[in-house]
């Protein structure tokens, strides 16, 4: 029994440390993202997040209205937020260092390393997945969904609930590309709100739908003149 327990402390010893799978190294991992978050969102004034497709190329129209709106933002001194991707991310980023204005990235770590994009000028990386996300959603003080995919909706959806349940002011949300979004804004209403009843009329009104960068930069300087920002 001696023997096997010398041989169990060997063993031990000769084993490194496992941070990445101890449960009380997360929880300090986890709280050093948050608080590192937070300070780094802190410095940052009159901030726009946009989301998106991280997916569509830069000959789609959509790219090309981010730049825009990037540029215009970045123009009138707004800080431009993305998850520092590409794609749409890139193309908003893209914009705002055209226009001379802050471009800010909150990108996340891949097996494949972390895919910012060259056009964040100042960033702040991410090991999970959901503190990421809570920076992006107390990150500014309007948000704006360009077409995308399973990420850009989930984002969406997250923005709402966090709206409808109070759990933050009410803030512009605003969806480009009526062609995209259209759909599931008839969806919303005919199935969840007249059909089914899961949400009240209120809940449509959170977030607004319009088809340019020009439409969208018309409602953030409104938000501005109300004091959003």
């Amino acid at each position: 029994m001696k023997d096997s327990a010398k041989n169990d402390e060997r063993v031990c010893l000769e084993q490194p440390f496992d941070f990445a799978g101890n449960t009380n190294w997360r929880i300090f991992r986890i709280m050093a993202e948050f608080v590192e978050g937070f300070e780094f969102l802190y410095q940052l004034r009159r901030e726009v997040t946009i989301f998106g497709s991280a997916a569509l190329p830069k000959t789609s129209q959509w790219y090309k209205e981010a730049v825009k709106l990037g540029r215009m933002l970045g123009g009138h001194g707004f800080t431009v937020i993305t998850g520092g991707g590409p794609s749409i991310m890139e193309a908003a980023n893209k914009g705002a260092v055209e226009s001379g204005g802050e471009s800010i990235g909150l990108d996340i770590e891949l097996p494949t390393g972390q895919r910012k994009n060259e056009y964040v000028k100042k960033s702040l990386g991410f090991h999970y997945f959901f503190s990421r996300k809570v920076m992006l959603t107390a990150s500014a003080q309007t948000y704006i969904f360009f077409p995308g995919g399973y990420g850009t909706l989930d984002e969406f959806f997250e923005m709402l609930v966090l709206i409808q349940t109070k759990k933050m002011e009410p803030v512009p949300v605003v969806c480009v590309g009526q062609e995209f979004w259209e759909p599931l804004d008839k969806w919303i209403k005919d199935t969840m709100l007249q059909k089914m009843g899961t949400i009240m009329p209120d809940d449509c009104e959170i977030y607004e739908i319009v088809d340019s960068a020009e439409e969208a930069f018309e409602i953030i300087k409104e938000s501005k003149e109300r004091k959003y920002f």
